[in-house]
C-alpha cells in the first residue's frame, strides 16, 4: 500500500515510521521542512497511486477542517480521506457529506497509543463505509498491535465517538489513581508510596498501563516535586459529558474527573472561598487569610 500522511508531529511521525517498517509506503507532508517528504499537499497527492488514500493527523478543530477542505479540492472519485486526529464526531458527519458529493470516501479513526505507539502499536477505532475502510486496511494492520487493537465501530463518526468515550474513561481512571496517591502521601502510616504503586503492577485488579506510567514517574521523581499540578483537558472529556447529557446517561465519575482538572488550574478556588466565608458567618469558624 502507498498512502499520504499529513502531519508528522509526535504521533504522525512515529506512525509513518511504524507503517514503513511494516511494508507500507508512506509519503508524508508537514510544514516543518526538516521532517516532510514533499513541499505541499498538492505534491503529496500527485505522488500517490489511485485510489488515493490520505491520512490526516493534525490537531482537531480548525486545522483539521482546513486540511480536509483543501484535500477535497485535490482528490477525486474513489479516493479516501482518513481523519486520525481527535476530531469531534459531528465534524466527521459534515466532512463525510461534503466528500460524498465528490465521490470521495471518508473514514474517521480514533487512534490511541501516544508516543509509545511506535513500539507497542496503536489501538484503532474506525468509522465509515466498509469499502472505504478496506482501502485503508493495510495501514490499519501495520499500525495496530499484533493480535488485536482494531475495530470497525460503525458508520462515519463512530470511530471518533468511541475514542471520545475511551478518553472519558481515561480521565476517570487517572483521577482515581491520583486521589489514591494523595491519600497514601497524606497518611503517616505508609513509608514508601512509590513502592506501593509499583507493587500494584503485578497481580492486582487495578493494574493497567496508566498505573505503569505513574509508577515510572514516581521512580523518577518520588515526591513529584518537579511537576506542577496543572492538567489541561483536550476536549474529549467535555464531549463525553455532553454526549452523556444528550443521551440521559449518568457519568458522575467521568464528570467529576473533568471538573477536577478545572480545579487544578485555579490559584485559589472562588467556590471554596465562598464556603469559608459562609462557615465563618454562621458558625464563627476560623478564616485563613489569603
Amino acid at each position: 500500500m502507498h498512502l499520504g500522511l499529513v502531519g508528522l508531529g509526535k504521533m504522525g511521525g512515529n506512525m509513518r515510521t511504524r507503517m514503513r517498517e511494516r511494508g507500507v509506503t508512506v509519503t508524508g507532508y508537514d510544514p516543518n521542512p526538516e521532517v516532510t517528504d514533499v513541499s505541499s499537499l498538492a505534491e503529496l497527492v500527485d505522488h500517490l497511486p489511485s485510489p488515493k488514500v490520505v491520512w490526516v493527523m493534525v490537531p482537531a478543530g480548525d486545522i483539521t477542517r482546513s486540511t480536509v477542505h483543501a484535500l477535497l479540492e485535490l482528490l477525486g472519485g474513489g479516493d479516501v480521506i482518513v481523519d486520525g486526529g481527535n476530531s469531534r464526531w459531528t465534524d466527521d458527519e459534515i466532512h463525510a457529506a461534503l466528500a460524498a458529493e465528490k465521490g470521495i470516501g471518508y473514514v474517521d479513526a480514533g487512534v490511541s497509543g501516544g508516543v509509545w505507539g511506535l513500539k507497542n502499536g496503536y489501538a484503532l477505532m474506525v468509522g465509515g463505509d466498509a469499502d472505504d475502510i478496506a482501502k485503508v486496511q493495510p495501514a490499519f494492520d501495520a499500525l495496530r498491535p499484533d493480535g488485536g487493537g482494531f475495530v470497525h465501530a460503525g458508520r462515519v463518526g463512530s470511530g471518533h465517538f468511541s475514542k471520545m468515550v475511551h478518553n472519558g474513561i481515561e480521565y476517570a481512571m487517572m483521577q482515581a489513581y491520583a486521589e489514591g496517591y494523595e491519600l497514601l502521601q497524606a497518611a503517616d502510616l505508609v513509608d514508601n508510596v512509590p513502592e506501593v504503586f509499583d507493587s500494584w503492577r503485578q497481580g492486582t485488579v487495578v493494574r493497567s498501563w496508566l498505573l505503569d506510567l505513574l509508577s515510572e514517574a514516581l521512580k523518577d521523581d518520588p515526591g513529584l516535586t518537579q511537576i506542577r499540578g496543572y492538567a489541561e483537558d483536550s476536549g474529549e472529556g467535555r464531549w463525553t459529558v455532553e454526549a452523556a447529557i444528550d443521551h440521559a446517561v449518568p457519568v458522575p465519575t467521568i464528570a467529576a474527573s473533568l471538573f477536577a482538572r478545572f480545579v487544578s488550574r485555579q490559584e485559589e478556588s472562588p467556590a471554596m472561598q465562598a464556603i469559608a466565608a459562609m462557615r465563618n458567618q454562621f458558625g464563627g469558624h476560623a478564616v485563613h487569610k489569603a
